[in-house]
Parts: C-alpha cells; sequence; structure tokens
C-alpha cells in the first residue's frame, strides 16, 4: 500500500501500555499499526526517542469570535492548540457576543468558524434564565453539550452570558436530559462569592490572598453537591469544569458511587500553581476558581494520581492586555493556557510524579473523547482519525512571549521552564505544527459530530 504518511520508530502510547511501532496514514485514517511498516509513504516521520500518542481532545477553551475577536480569535487561539498538542476542542458559548444561547447565535459562531482553524473544533450552548425553549434548536444544530454557571455573572453589555437560577438549572437539566446531552457546570456559589467580593473591595482588602479568600474552598463544594442533587432528581448526565479542590472531588466520587452519570475535569493550572505564587504572577494568573494554597495543592495532586480526576481541559480564557491591569479583584479572571497544556502536564505529571503515560493519555485524550461522544478521537488505534502529537521528554525550554500564538501575548507560565515539548501535531494525517517549521500550511480544521 502507498501511504501518505508513516511514523516510525517512536514509544506509541496505547491505552494499556507504550509499544515501539510504526504507524500508517491513509485517507486521514490510522490504517496500520505494526512492528515494522515496509511500504512507501508520501512523507516519512522519524519519531525516535520521541512518544506518539493521541492529541489533545480540549473540551474547555473560550474563542472570543465573534464579537470580542480581538480578544481571541479561532486562527491565532487554533495556532495555539496545535503548537501545544491539542487536536480537537470543544468552544465555550462565551465570551463571544452574542453568546451561544441560540440557534441564531450558533449560526454565527459556525460561519466565522469556517477555514480559520488548524485544528478540529465543536461548540457548547450555553443555559441561561431565559432559553429554556432554545435548548433543543441547538442540540439540533450541533452542539456537542451545554454550559451554566451557578457562579455570578454580572454584564451589561447586550449579548453577553448569565448564570443561571436555582429554577432555571432545574428545568434546563430536564430537557438536557430528554435530549440526551450533558450539562457542563462552573460551580461556586454566587451568593457567597459576590458577598464577600464586595465586602473585601468595600474594605481596601485587594491583595492576591484577598481575592483567594473571596472564593473559598467551601463555595465549590456547595455548588457541587447542589448540581449533583439536581443531576439525580432530573437524571441529567452532569460534568463538573475546572474543580479546583480534594473536597469537591471525594463530593463527585461519592456521587459516581451512588450511581450518579458525573464527571470531572481540572485544569494545568490548578496544578502548576498555587495561591502562594499569585503575589508574584500577579493578574495574569488570576482565574475562578481561584489557585488554591499548596497545602491543597497537594491533595488535588493526590486526587488526580489516585485517578479521581477524569480528564484536563485548558480553560483557555484569554484577554487583551490591558483587562489584566490594576488590581487582581479589578482584573479580567482567565488564563490563556492553551499552547502549554501537554508539555506541562507531562513534565509535572507524568516526568515529576510517575504518572504512567498511558494514564496521562486517557486524561488528555481518550476519557474526554468518550464522554462527548467522539468516537474517532482520542485513541491511536487503527479506523481512528489520525490526530497525533510527537513529545519529546528530553527537551527543555522557557516559555517566552515571542513565541506564544496567541492574540495577546500573555501568559502566566512565561518566563516557566518545562523539561519536555511538543515537536509536531497532525490533525487527521496533515502536519499542522512543526517544531523547526512552527504553523505548516492552511487551516484544515473540521467542525466536529457527535457520534462521529
Amino acid at each position: 500500500m502507498m501511504y501518505d504518511l508513516i511514523i516510525k520508530n517512536g514509544n506509541v502510547v496505547f491505552r494499556d501500555g507504550v509499544r515501539k511501532v510504526d504507524i500508517g496514514v491513509k485517507d486521514e485514517k490510522i490504517a496500520c499499526i505494526a512492528q515494522e511498516i515496509t511500504d512507501t509513504a508520501n512523507e516519512v516521520i522519524d519519531a525516535s526517542g520521541q512518544y506518539v500518542m493521541p492529541g489533545m481532545v480540549d473540551t474547555h477553551v473560550h474563542i472570543s469570535e465573534p464579537g470580542r475577536t480581538e480578544w481571541e480569535g479561532f486562527e491565532t487561539g487554533s495556532k495555539a492548540m496545535a503548537a501545544g498538542g491539542t487536536t480537537s476542542y470543544v468552544e465555550m458559548p462565551l465570551n463571544a457576543l452574542p453568546a451561544t444561547i441560540n440557534k441564531e447565535a450558533l449560526d454565527l459562531k459556525l460561519e466565522a468558524a469556517v477555514n480559520q482553524n488548524y485544528v478540529d473544533y465543536g461548540f457548547y450552548g450555553g443555559l441561561v434564565p431565559e432559553n429554556l425553549d432554545k435548548l433543543k434548536e441547538m442540540w439540533d444544530g450541533g452542539v456537542l453539550a451545554f454550559k451554566c454557571f451557578l457562579s455570578d455573572i454580572t454584564s451589561d453589555v447586550p449579548g453577553d452570558f448569565t448564570h443561571v437560577d436555582d429554577y432555571s438549572m432545574y428545568k434546563g437539566m430536564q430537557k438536557i436530559a430528554e435530549l440526551g446531552g450533558i450539562l457542563c457546570i462552573h460551580a461556586e456559589n454566587p451568593n457567597v462569592t459576590k458577598r464577600l467580593t464586595e465586602e473585601m473591595v468595600r474594605e481596601g482588602r485587594t491583595s492576591a490572598a484577598d481575592y483567594v479568600d473571596s472564593r473559598p474552598t467551601f463555595t465549590e463544594v456547595d455548588a457541587v453537591q447542589r448540581a449533583i442533587l439536581f443531576a439525580k432528581e432530573t437524571g441529567c448526565k452532569l460534568h463538573l469544569v475546572h474543580i479546583s479542590t480534594s473536597e469537591a472531588i471525594q463530593v463527585i466520587q461519592n456521587a459516581k458511587a451512588e450511581g450518579v452519570d458525573v464527571t470531572v475535569e481540572s485544569c494545568p493550572h490548578y496544578f502548576a500553581m498555587n495561591a502562594e505564587m499569585l503575589p508574584e504572577i500577579g493578574p495574569r494568573a488570576k482565574c475562578q476558581p481561584p489557585l488554591r494554597r499548596a497545602k491543597d495543592q497537594e491533595k488535588l495532586w493526590e486526587e488526580l494520581l489516585n485517578g479521581n480526576i477524569d480528564w484536563l481541559t485548558s480553560d483557555h480564557s484569554p484577554c487583551t492586555e490591558d483587562l489584566k491591569q490594576g488590581n487582581i479583584f479589578e482584573a479580567w479572571g482567565g488564563i490563556s493556557g492553551v499552547q502549554n497544556n501537554v508539555d506541562l502536564m507531562f513534565d509535572l505529571a507524568v516526568k515529576q510524579r510517575g504518572l504512567a503515560v498511558e494514564k496521562f493519555v486517557d486524561l488528555i485524550a481518550y476519557n474526554p473523547s468518550q464522554r462527548f461522544n467522539l468516537p474517532n478521537k482520542g485513541e491511536i488505534a487503527v479506523t481512528k482519525d489520525a490526530d497525533i502529537i510527537l513529545v519529546d521528554p528530553n527537551q527543555s525550554y522557557v516559555v517566552k512571549r515571542e513565541d506564544l500564538y496567541y492574540k495577546n501575548k500573555h501568559s502566566a507560565y512565561e518566563g516557566r521552564k518545562i523539561d519536555c515539548r511538543v515537536t509536531k501535531t497532525i490533525v487527521r494525517g496533515n502536519v499542522v505544527f512543526d517544531l523547526e517549521q512552527g504553523i505548516v500550511g492552511e487551516p484544515k480544521g473540521k467542525l466536529l459530530s457527535a457520534g462521529k
């Protein structure tokens, strides 16, 4: 057979371990896996000394196009993903304008995304109090899941996203359960966090430590408990996003043991940084929930290493640099991180803490692809999409502003040394990033469809 691409001599990561085999790619699919492939190919990649693994499936990315494209667009955001080893992503219903809360807004986003993505992409629909009658039209329009906020979102910008109250969450869960969809929830008690924030600002307590104290652990746990209670009542499939505390993970583990259909993600920044680092890094590391103190971070690491976190996401939430100025309460709450998902966590989890590399692949690729019903993604196996990354565990580099592909080149990881590097990213058999060449070719990303 004449292959489009052969990857040779790499340490290929399967779900049951690592084997040195060759991979043959034909018509965007993995067509052959063998000890040695002797056929010819249009392109041959020598992966000697590197891990060959499925590309990351990042189910938590904010691209602000249309409406706030100056924050991040599909082109720049997907370039950063390609450079970081992400081959598929699912885009949140905010921070674009209008928010994706009806079919009309979804169509605007679908149109804006065409021929701009270097990796494959899909979309969320938002659940807000006023759109309970719009959920089905978004589901029929192809959204892969729904998202709501239990934390406070206040905006005076027309078309912006808003948080749910208990009634709209309950009714929304009923409708999403009928559709067979998943509801993903940002879980923080909105009343306590809002009032604590107001109190601290009023008293002039605006340090990094004060910000962390304004969103204490129990506010996350409380919201997780309420979401699970509603899921039990409605039968809705539930996913808790960017969970930052062991206490909340334990609540989710107990719910799983009781038969609740619930999964949980966390993010690299909760493992790479902690609250004690926040004063030095500053607003670039502001996020919600906040970075936790080192002692709590260690407990979160235990949850990850014990297999109690289902997958990792970036929660890439960029903005213009001016919005990261001022005190930490005033600054935009989001971290630009999608370019450093894979290498950073491989360094921290696999190299430094001994996580098995096949478990790492479950965290970045297999588990999210299964939950989001993307059967052709997330695994190196014959007939799957040839979404493949090469990771060199022996390369080191320092994160520099000039190397970032974001529209706004700032990151909480600037100046950090990472002892691992993504050297090549392949989307459906097409090389889209090469460490020496940078971004390769034109955008080839396709829209993701559930079940395909």
